[in-house]
Parts: structure tokens; C-alpha cells; sequence
């Protein structure tokens, strides 16, 4: 028999049991929103205020701001919502609740008929529930999204997209669908009139990304930057010490690059390629991408999270 408990009844208090236990939870929440978070800081300082947690999308790299709530929805978090997103330029804004109330719901999708394409509002619902004597299955149900039409629309009218974003969108589109819909590599749903995309390497700071790169040369890789060029260097090294090892699970050799002159780093492979390919050369690009991003994963998981363990 399936029941349906008390979010009250798992976790006791929202900002010592509830946020901890959403943060560890992020790429759920994402997967739910059909975007790749990723946690920046908890308990981020506006002003006098603090957000419960602070996030960015990988896909596009914009500010997702998240403010949760143990209980039903109220205009004091409605309030601070607001505050928060100005506060850290945001285009995601979710509110996390027992449950949205109507007034709250219309608000968010007022909101999202009233703003730009790029500044998306959702209300998403936590539920609990139990079959029998099982452990508790944690669910987040969304309530409120943008819609893509109205926003596309938006886009439309705004006509700031180029011949060539547009390309890029397609196939980022394309490229995402399949490694969602076959792999249950990522959680991104949209492609980004730009010329990467980003997908979670399960840690923050650490990214697997697909890029057209300039000189018709197409590249995956593996992105280090933590925001702190000693962290950085250190696991870039630590994965360097383990090349032979690595490369020989890829099944090939790979482009070691620190790039000494800059904060990053990053291991990558590459291919001639261009967006402005024709058809046929751009779905060979896309199976490309999608083995070599596979392959990533399989060779560097491991080792990623040895080296981080290594770097706390």
C-alpha cells in the first residue's frame, strides 16, 4: 500500500535537515527541471538574508537560485525569492514547498508570461511516499514551469539569435536528446544558441563539455575549475600522474592541456569539424561527440573522485 508522509516526519527542521539533505540531492531536483545543476554554496548571503542554496546551470552557465520550505508556500519567501534573484542576477528561480498555494502558483506564472526568455520561475512540490514497510521514495513534482512556447515566442520577437546560433541550438538540441533519451547521461532538455554545452562530472567544478572550437576543430573534454587555480592545477596533475592508466581505458591518446596562463585546465580530444557543416558531417560530429563524452565518463569517474578525496 502506498503512503504519502510527512515531509515533517523525515526531516525535522527545513535549514538544518531539509537544505543539507537537498543540496546532497541537486542533480535530482535537476532532473525534474530538465537541467544540469550544479550546487555553488549553501546558505549564500544577500544582504541581512541568505539563500538556501545557490546553483548553476551547466548547460547554459547561468545562476539557478533554490529556496525551500517545509511547509506551504507564503509571501515572505515569495518576497525573499525576488530579493534573491536580483541580488545574484538570476535566470532560474525555484521555490521548493509541501505545497504551492494557488495565489503563489499564479504569481510564478505571471512572472514567467511577464519576463524574458532567459529568466525562468518554477514551483516545485516535495513528496514523500512509502509501499508498506519500505524506505521513503523522495519525489519533486513541478507545478509550475516556464513554457517553452510562450518563451519561445519571446525569442522570436526579440529576434537576437544569429544564422549561426541557430545552428548551434539545433545541434546542441539534437546532441542532448540523445545523450538523455539513450545514455541517461544528462538531464538538459534545451539546447543554447552557443557554440558548448556542459554536463555534470558529478562533482562541483568538474565538467565534461562538447565545444566547436575556432579553426573548424570540434573538441570534448574534461574542464577543471573550481574558482581556485591551486585546486585546479592539483587534481589536473593528480589525473597527469595516472595518464597511461586513463588513456588506456579511453582507448586512445589524449590532449593534456594545464593551460598554465589561465585559472583552468582541462584534458581533452579532438576532431576537424564545423557548425556550418552539412548534415551529413554534422550527425558524424554528434556521434562523435557522443562516444568520446561516454567514453570521458567511463575513464575519468573514478579517478575524479580518488583525486577530490585527495584535494579535501
Amino acid at each position: 500500500m502506498i503512503k504519502k508522509i510527512n515531509p515533517r516526519d523525515i526531516w525535522l527542521k527545513e535549514a538544518s535537515d531539509f537544505t543539507p539533505w537537498l543540496a546532497q540531492n541537486i542533480t535530482a531536483l535537476g532532473e525534474a527541471l530538465g537541467m544540469e545543476l550544479e550546487l555553488k554554496e549553501k546558505e549564500a548571503a544577500v544582504g541581512e538574508f541568505s539563500l538556501d542554496l545557490l546553483a548553476k546551470d551547466l548547460g547554459t552557465g547561468h545562476i539557478v537560485i533554490i529556496e525551500n520550505q517545509l511547509k506551504q508556500t507564503d509571501h515572505d519567501h515569495l518576497g525573499k525569492l525576488l530579493t534573491y534573484a536580483a541580488g545574484f542576477n538570476a535566470s532560474a528561480v525555484v521555490w521548493v514547498a509541501e505545497h504551492v498555494r494557488d495565489e503563489h502558483r499564479q504569481a510564478l506564472e505571471w512572472l514567467n508570461q511577464r519576463t524574458d526568455e532567459e529568466t525562468l520561475f518554477f514551483g516545485v512540490v516535495i513528496e514523500v511516499l512509502k509501499i508498506d514497510d519500505s524506505k521513503p521514495a523522495y519525489i519533486f513534482k513541478p507545478v509550475v514551469s516556464p513554457s517553452e512556447w510562450q518563451k519561445a515566442r519571446k525569442r522570436q520577437a526579440g529576434a537576437t539569435i544569429t544564422e549561426k546560433g541557430e545552428l548551434y541550438r539545433n545541434y546542441f538540441q539534437q546532441l542532448i536528446d540523445v545523450l538523455r533519451e539513450k545514455h541517461s547521461f544528462t538531464n538538459a532538455k534545451v539546447g543554447q544558441p552557443q557554440n558548448w554545452y556542459a554536463f555534470s562530472a558529478g562533482a562541483s567544478g568538474v565538467s565534461y563539455n562538447a565545444t566547436f572550437v575556432q579553426g573548424e576543430m570540434v573538441r570534448t573534454e574534461l574542464y577543471i575549475d573550481f574558482g581556485d587555480i591551486e585546486k585546479n592545477k592539483a587534481l589536473f596533475n593528480y589525473l597527469h600522474d595516472r595518464k597511461e592508466e586513463i588513456q588506456e581505458i579511453f582507448g586512445g591518446d589524449l590532449v593534456w592541456e594545464p593551460l598554465e596562463e589561465k585559472r583552468a585546465s582541462r584534458i581533452s580530444v579532438y576532431r576537424d569539424g564545423s557548425i556550418e557543416a552539412d548534415p551529413e558531417e554534422l550527425a558524424e560530429i554528434k556521434d562523435w561527440h557522443v562516444d568520446t563524452l561516454l567514453k570521458f565518463k567511463r575513464c575519468m569517474a573514478s579517478y575524479i573522485k580518488k583525486g577530490l578525496k585527495g584535494l579535501s
